[in-house]
């Protein structure tokens, strides 16, 4: 029986379009150092087999690794542009989170206040992560009230507050799934499906920000989490 195919959902062609225009508009340079990167490999690698004498070889060899590098450079510059369109939007942190891979569980806008500032919640192998969204000087008591709530619910395990942002001690929004997979792993898989139980007895009486949330913004996979 054939699959269904979703009218909405565009093709892998018109998706790397969609992303190169992306590219195009945060970083005009950007997709001419993505066909330098890839012939110039390529250039590298044919000249090594005209030194050695494997040229045919080396041709071959070097089409695979130039466009290995151009992937790799287009794809570290789609999430740079990514991000760009993000920052400053509302719910901008939920959106980089939930594009973390891994047994995660993102819980997005567990609170909110009337300055539109958020707390999302992260559950894992750290234990519980509470990231924040706007100020220092306003969410550091947000921070510390769900601390304490969560903590109700999840005795003795390990809860991280994190500020995302760009004000001083805060984690920049392209940092943010770097900061967070180089937490400790003080949880084991059937330890943080516990957590996660416990978790969703917490009431969800938190209204929505009045912000749209981003949508349609397909956040890079990042690093697995061993």
């Amino acid at each position: 029986m054939a699959k269904s195919v979703d009218p909405e959902k565009p093709g892998r062609i018109k998706q790397l379009r969609m992303i190169a225009q992306i590219i195009q508009q945060a970083n005009p340079k950007g997709l001419p150092i993505v066909f330098l990167s890839a012939v110039g490999t390529l250039a590298v690698v044919v000249v090594i087999g005209l030194v050695t004498g494997f040229l045919w070889y080396s041709v071959f060899l070097g089409v695979l690794l130039g466009l290995t590098v151009g992937l790799v450079v287009f794809g570290q510059l789609a999430q740079r542009a990514q991000y760009s369109i993000l920052d400053g939007q509302t719910g901008a942190a939920a959106a980089v989170l939930q594009g973390m891979r891994g047994n995660w569980q993102v819980t997005p806008a567990i609170a909110v206040n009337r300055d539109q500032d958020l707390v999302h919640m992260v559950v894992g192998f750290p234990g519980v992560v509470l990231v924040s969204e706007g100020p220092g000087n306003r969410v550091a008591r947000m921070l510390a009230a769900e601390k304490k709530r969560v903590s109700r619910v999840v005795l003795g395990i390990e809860i991280y507050d994190i500020q995302c942002g760009d004000g001083e001690g805060q984690v920049p929004l392209g940092k943010l799934q770097r900061h967070i997979m180089k937490l400790p792993r003080n949880l084991k898989k059937p330890s943080v499906n516990e957590v996660k139980d416990r978790l969703r007895s917490l009431p969800k009486n938190v209204p929505m920000p009045k912000g749209p949330m981003p949508k349609g913004v397909r956040m890079p996979r990042g690093p697995k989490m061993r």
